[in-house]
């Protein structure tokens, strides 16, 4: 049996082929009722296709307990080799682990012509793994990873580039087919086709192009960085969910001399949604505000009534999210503010928070109040953090 964690855009389709190619798949994904450790229990193979590091180590946590000795856990998101050594870490050592990114976007994962790029020991599932298109086996655990991130970081900056190029060419009276036309004659014919007109479908989103160049980040990437950061700016004005070609409209806009919003609300998709009146978050400038988080689920029921450890654990995930998608961790935490019912839980809160901040501690208040919100609330938490440049 094998156990699909994750059906966003890529999960559904590489869940489907598995289906069709006659393998036995147990899908799970946030808010479906059952728990990891219950959707992996009794797999021999367990694929994660989630959003980003946090989401991985947050789910093969929870998948834990369900894990059977000598199963094979098949990493296929895109987290970068560091995140690779952590789960090998994180999983007990009867336990595999090979990690798989792949190159492609929805069409070839529903076609079934992705490119895997895989590390570590694939003798177990290289069968499985030829559903989802062509195998390139790269080498020890982390490998594939690697690969994924430097291919990454040159088909996106290059992708941003032509988002100037053409802003510029509309900026100065360049036809924008005309364009297109003289760079088809290039190596960058295929890459311009495609940004000469946005898709409206949702194929690689703008979010995840930044979260792909901030693994990759390292200093004397000036090229890449240069891209990171337009791209951050965008995922800012609200088009993370947008597919990266949208990265064109937004250059477009700056170049033409449109004001970008100073403050930016941010609501994920991968969080309970609000009531409407507020948002999880505001990002101004390189200073994000994160309002007071509280443990709901996406059906907005309360996680863990009247527990300080559940609700700690939950908030922490959730802000663990928010941070992601800004390309943020928890050493950028400028500010913490703890709301407590019960002084006395506060050591609860305290082992989950140590869990999650390990360095040298923001600035904090903690404060005791008599209710919060929702009846069976006994913690909410809000933030400031200091984005990366």
């Amino acid at each position: 049996m094998i156990a699909f964690l994750g059906q966003g855009r890529m999960g559904v389709p590489m869940a489907r082929r598995l289906t069709r190619a006659g393998y036995k798949v147990t899908t799970w994904r946030r808010g479906s009722g059952v728990t990891a450790a219950e959707a992996v229990d009794g797999a021999e193979l367990v694929i994660t296709m989630l959003s980003d590091p946090a989401a991985v180590r947050e789910v093969l946590t929870a998948a834990l307990p369900g894990l059977r000795p000598g199963a094979t856990v098949v990493e296929m998101s895109t987290i970068g080799p560091e995140a690779v050594r952590e789960l090998r870490a994180l999983l007990p050592a009867e336990v595999g682990l090979v990690d798989a990114p792949v190159l492609g976007s929805v069409g070839p994962a529903a076609d079934g012509t992705l490119t895997v790029l895989a590390g570590g020991d694939v003798s177990g599932c290289r069968e499985v793994l030829s559903v989802f298109g062509a195998v390139r086996e790269l080498g020890p655990l982390g490998a594939g990873a690697a690969m994924k991130i430097a291919v990454m970081s040159a088909i996106v900056p290059a992708q941003v580039l032509l988002a100037e190029t053409f802003a510029y060419g509309e900026a100065h009276g360049v036809d924008r087919d005309a364009l297109a036309g003289v760079l088809s004659g290039t190596p960058l014919g295929t890459l311009a086709e495609r940004l000469r007109v946005p898709s409206a479908e949702t194929r690689y989103s703008l979010g995840h192009a930044a979260k792909d160049l901030e693994l990759g980040a390292w200093e004397g990437a000036t090229m890449a960085g240069a891209a990171r950061a337009r791209l951050q700016q965008a995922r800012a004005a609200g088009l993370g969910e947008r597919d990266l070609t949208a990265i064109a409209e937004h250059v477009g806009g700056h170049i033409d001399g449109g004001a970008a919003r100073r403050a930016v609300p941010l609501n994920l998709s991968t969080i309970p949604a609000t009531n409407g009146r507020y948002s999880h978050a505001v990002r101004v400038g390189d200073m994000l505000y994160v309002s007071g988080q509280a443990a709901f689920d996406e059906q907005g029921n309360i996680v863990g009534e009247g527990s300080m450890a559940a609700q700690s654990e939950h908030i922490f995930q959730v802000i663990s999210r928010i941070l992601a998608d800004q390309g943020a961790t928890f050493e950028d935490i400028a500010f913490i503010r703890t709301y407590v019912t019960d002084m006395d839980q506060l050591l609860d809160y305290g082992r989950v928070r140590a869990r999650y901040i390990t360095g040298t501690p923001p600035a904090s208040t903690t404060v005791e109040v008599s209710r919060l919100f929702r009846p069976g609330l006994v913690l909410e938490v809000d933030l400031i953090v200091a984005l990366p440049g």
